[in-house]
């Protein structure tokens, strides 16, 4: 089989900063608030006019993901993408990605694991590239959370969380034995699928059943809904049994860790698993303090990040891991 590497990396967030302060102007909430129950101080929200959806934020990073890699668009055999916002309800932003980029006729999928995404994600990428049947895959994660929140103070246990970008990255065949993607692990639990969900408008509730529903307007199923503390109980349980499963199946050790990128969904969650693994804090790479939680785009944001801030090199282990709506979870093990 072969072995799959990640040739290239990029993100692109918007440039409208929105503070914890800009928030507590739009509901009852402030900066202490947020900050001692998310650990996020801003976020990016896309903004009227900038010309910035999904799938142009994906494209944006995608570009400069496949500049860094060497590759030329053309020679992509494969568009991943991972959202749970695209652009429109169908068809899906990876043909789009198709199109923006010019980028010769190819398969184009997306894929919708909320904040497990990129992990599935890369996960069938490495699969198709281990196979032999493709040999350069570009792999996005992008997200339009702030077009889809209620930002009043009914909302605010939701929406001060979430925030707009997008990462990508360029995965490619090599040859290097014991380096690259070295294993996935994907799992889910669908009993506690509307724990953390948004339900309508679809195909099983539209719009005419919502009006009728809620002549009051008081319950908007358009909005997503959380369940706070039962996410987090069971997000720091799947953390760590699959970054656990993960390390057990390549014969490694916590110790061996080099760099460990969680999801970026709360910042106590990642502190809880620092703190279980015995991580100092140069191994763990958090950024939700200034981007919130950008579910599918969140790891490739930070991944990039500490890439391009140099706390990766050459034969580190890089351990990805996430949890999110589904529920799903899952990690990936690189050696750099």
């Amino acid at each position: 089989m072969y072995q799959t590497k990640i040739a290239g990396l990029g993100k692109y967030v918007p440039e409208n900063v929105v503070t914890n302060d800009d928030l507590s102007k739009m509901m009852d909430t402030n900066d202490e608030w947020i900050t001692e129950r998310t650990g996020i101080k801003e976020r990016r929200h896309i903004k009227k006019g900038d010309g910035n959806t999904t799938a142009t934020m994906g494209v944006k990073a995608a570009r400069i993901a496949l500049e860094r890699s060497g590759i030329n668009k053309d020679e992509i055999d494969l568009i991943v993408f991972a959202t749970l916002s695209p652009d429109y309800y169908f068809p899906g932003c990876g043909v789009q990605v198709q199109e923006m980029l010019d980028i010769k006729t190819c398969p184009a999928l997306d894929v919708r694991n909320q904040c497990s995404g990129f992990i599935y994600a890369i996960s069938v990428a490495d699969q198709f590239i281990k196979t032999g049947m493709y040999k350069n895959i570009l792999v996005i994660g992008s997200e339009n959370h702030s077009g889809g929140l209620d930002f009043t103070t009914r909302g605010r246990s939701v929406s001060v969380i979430f925030g707009d970008g997008a990462g990508a990255a360029v995965l490619t065949r090599s040859d290097h034995n014991g380096q690259g993607i070295l294993s996935t692990h994907l799992h889910s639990e669908g009993k506690h699928a509307l724990e953390l969900s948004l339900k309508g408008p679809s195909t099983n509730y539209w719009v005419p059943e919502i009006i009728a529903d809620n002549p009051q307007g008081d319950d908007i199923p358009y909005y997503p809904y959380m369940n706070g503390q039962f996410v987090f109980k069971n997000a720091v349980q799947r953390f760590s049994e699959v970054i656990n499963e993960g390390l057990e199946a390549n014969g490694l050790e916590v110790s061996d860790i080099d760099m460990l990128i969680p999801h970026q969904a709360n910042l106590r969650i990642s502190q809880f698993i620092q703190q279980k693994f015995r991580l100092k804090d140069e191994q763990v790479y958090n950024n939700i303090q200034r981007y919130g939680n950008t579910t599918a785009a969140s790891i490739p944001i930070a991944l990039t990040e500490a890439w391009e801030e140099g706390k990766i090199d050459n034969e580190d282990v890089v351990v990805l891991a996430a949890f999110g709506s589904g529920f799903t979870w899952g990690s990936a093990i690189i050696k750099w």
